[in-house]
């Protein structure tokens, strides 16, 4: 069972940088999704970004253009850059990896975009 660790959550103001990362217990094929999904009170948890090998990255359109997410197979680690942060971005962001129709979660990271 793969196990996903993530980090760099926190506060900034309106305008601000965070980069998440994720890393997995064991080594992903490149070829297997890797994600984060975030959710915000009382709604329900919407994909951010994807990435997998051959295909260009998925984005959820608010965030296009001001994320940027990446991945070090030899680290096992998938990254989210987020840039010119908005106080709608505050969400508990979640890493995601889907293998063979099974979803594997993070525990979350709180991210909190006020002034």
């Amino acid at each position: 069972q793969v196990q996903l660790v993530e980090s760099g959550g926190g506060w900034v103001p309106p305008g601000g940088s965070l980069t998440l990362s994720c890393t997995a217990s064991e080594t992903i094929f490149s070829s297997i999704p890797m994600g984060w999904y975030r959710q915000a009170p009382g709604k329900q948890r919407e994909l951010v970004a994807r990435i997998r090998s051959g295909r260009d990255p998925d984005y959820k359109d608010s965030v296009m253009g001001r994320f940027t997410i990446s991945r070090d197979n030899a680290k096992r680690t998938v990254y989210l850059q987020m840039n010119r942060l908005k106080p709608e971005d505050t969400a508990v962001y979640y890493c995601n990896v889907r293998d063979s129709g099974i979803n594997y979660w993070g525990q979350g990271t709180q991210v909190t975009v006020s002034s």
